[in-house]
């Protein structure tokens, strides 16, 4: 038998050495833009503002203020909020920013609760809204009441 008559098995062995193995991950290069308290500061407070500003009623003397979306628009820009906070538990875990386990689960405890604010304002459900603000809420307070430090900046 000559060689060349082995070439179809031998294509066909090779095709399924490559299916079967895994694509190596590749770690992308990347920088940090921000330092924590710009992150803070300009990505995960204002993202959460908007949310807690669009959730529940506020009552005074002068009667009650409804403060959830009542515009497609609103609903939009708190769904986009909302998608901010829950990418932003990825930022929070990233080399150069996690500060180990109990950081990163805390950071995973903002995703959750991103997910479901985007989940509330897509369904358009205030109710919803209001809950999930709570969430975000103590999954900032966890965090904060173990790594926040107050260095005196203003």
């Amino acid at each position: 038998m000559h060689f060349t008559a082995h070439l179809p098995t031998i294509g066909l062995l090779v095709i399924l050495a490559a299916c079967g193995r895994q694509p190596q991950a590749v770690t992308p290069p990347y920088a940090l833009a921000t330092d924590m308290r710009h992150t803070m500061e300009l990505i995960i407070d204002p993202a959460a503002d908007v949310i807690w500003d669009s959730a529940g009623t506020i009552i005074t003397a002068a009667g009650e203020d409804d403060r959830a979306p009542t515009t497609p628009d609103d609903w939009a820009r708190v769904e986009a909020a909302a998608a901010v906070l829950a990418e932003s538990g990825n930022l929070l875990m990233m080399p150069g920013r996690s500060a180990g386990p109990d950081w990163n689960e805390h950071a995973s405890d903002l995703i959750s609760a991103g997910k479901q604010a985007m989940v509330a304002a897509e369904q358009q459900d205030a109710g919803a809204l209001f809950d999930v603000g709570g969430r975000i809420y103590q999954a900032c307070l966890a965090c904060h009441s173990q790594y926040l430090v107050d260095d005196g900046a203003q």
